[in-house]
């Protein structure tokens, strides 16, 4: 930053699926890209986020991973875990080599928890405390936004692409066991409502919530 101004937090969009984490980062990014463009002398950024997209479908394209890989064999989908664990540090390093900040779609935490879901707590602990990769990860997050968005709304539909909860409960027990993860991490992180529907209040909650990490 040239100004002196502090380096922008990053932001990480988190949650379970179908919860509407790439449509607001989509407008996130939007958003920033708009501030910009505006000649103001308040503005806190000097340069966009750059956007880290989800990971997980690249690398299930990328090893031939299937979706149901997950639920149907706790080995495929403990590999699976770690190969987008890796993958999530590499999308972070190499924005960080484009800009000094970053808005992530998911982030180090989302394949813990999958791994706690369909493998096991123990082998989630041990993909953690082997993996160099989770403490840079982890490392990271600390001083960030971290947003969950929270599970329930009316919009879960199936994609053909991303494994699916089972039912509704399903849906809500993955939402709270990523809170439970954070909670135990230590790591602050705000619930973005189920109930704000509108996507222009979804931004705004993050945004708010940004801002007042900037004058931190």
């Amino acid at each position: 930053m040239s100004n002196g101004k502090k380096t922008p937090s990053n932001i990480y969009i988190v949650g379970a699926q179908c919860t509407g984490k790439t449509t607001l980062v989509r407008e996130l990014q939007a958003q920033f890209q708009a501030s910009l463009s505006r000649e103001a002398t308040d503005n806190d950024i000097d340069e966009s986020p750059q956007i880290i997209s989800e990971v997980a479908r690249a690398v299930l394209r990328q090893h031939r991973f299937a979706t149901e890989d997950i639920r149907s064999s706790p080995e495929r989908s403990l590999a699976l875990q770690k190969l987008i664990l890796a993958a999530q540090v590499d999308a972070e390093r190499e924005a960080l080599g484009k800009s000094s900040w970053f808005i992530s779609d998911r982030s180090g935490i989302d394949p813990v928890v999958y791994a706690r879901k369909y493998v096991g707590a123990d082998a989630a602990r041990e993909m953690m405390a082997q993996s160099t990769s989770w403490l840079e990860l982890k490392d990271r997050m600390v001083g960030s936004l971290v947003t969950v968005c929270e599970a329930g709304a009316t919009w879960l539909m199936d994609d053909g692409v991303r494994l699916m909860p089972e039912d509704r409960g399903d849906w809500l027990q993955f939402h709270d066991m990523f809170c439970e993860l954070l909670d135990e991490l230590g790591l602050p992180y705000f619930v973005l409502p189920c109930k704000m529907h509108s996507l222009s209040e979804r931004v705004q909650f993050v945004l708010s919530k940004w801002h007042e990490l900037q004058r931190t």
